[in-house]
């Protein structure tokens, strides 16, 4: 998982704001544009997104409506915009923070600490995370199905809360390895396969006619509440 997506389509910006992201221990994407950034986020996950209003094409307001339609991820903008009308547009569409630029990274990089601070305090305040007859404690990483704790594994556990997360949505099998395992894992895709056979037998009723982890032929799984 990246930690940022950098939508900026000034590549000189760009490549310095990286260069500061880079020092500060950051992982990220760097996209050039809101369509790219739109078709890198069908299959990733980014802990916070650094937004450029002013882009080619789809403007960062279109492309923040468009995130939040289906994710909470925090969106900090940036643009050279410093009207009043252009931050509120910015935090009506969901932004998070508003930079104006010209941008001081050591800035940028100190609001995406307290973004990523925050946002997790926001997600431990609510530990307990219920879907159907399954509970979760994700703080302490248990899980219980009709009130009986079950024996999951470390990625086990990673694709149930990746499931759930996205419920009633159709994964496909190589987002799933990615966000699992990792792009560069060594391991096999075949290993995916075994995982999602474990994690049926362990969570329901009858693991050969699955209804929570349903196959979608040639493409992947999705997980429907139970």
């Amino acid at each position: 998982m990246k930690d940022i997506l950098l939508v900026e389509d000034n590549q000189e910006l760009a490549e310095l704001i990286q260069a500061f992201l880079r020092k500060e221990g950051f992982s990220y994407y760097h996209a050039l544009s809101s369509e790219k950034a739109f078709v890198w986020l069908k299959s990733h996950h980014p802990q916070v997104i650094v937004l450029d209003i002013m882009l080619p094409g789809q403007d960062g307001y279109a492309l923040c409506q468009s995130v939040r339609q289906t994710s909470d991820v925090p969106i900090l903008m940036m643009s050279a915009k410093s009207a009043k009308s252009d931050k509120l547009m910015g935090f009506e569409l969901g932004a998070d923070d508003y930079m104006e630029k010209p941008i001081d990274p050591d800035i940028l990089c100190a609001k995406i600490r307290a973004i990523l601070s925050r946002h997790a305090k926001e997600k431990t305040k609510d530990s307990i995370v219920r879907s159907g007859s399954l509970c979760i404690d994700a703080a302490a990483h248990k899980v219980f199905l009709k009130n009986k704790l079950l024996d999951l594994n470390v990625k086990e556990y990673e694709l149930l809360m990746l499931f759930i997360e996205n419920t009633g949505k159709t994964l496909h099998k190589d987002y799933l390895f990615n966000q699992i395992w990792g792009m560069h894992s060594e391991s096999e895709n075949q290993t995916l396969t075994v995982h999602i056979k474990m994690l049926r037998s362990k969570i329901e009723e009858d693991s050969r006619h699955p209804k929570r982890i349903q196959t979608v032929w040639g493409i992947g799984y999705r997980y429907e509440e139970v």
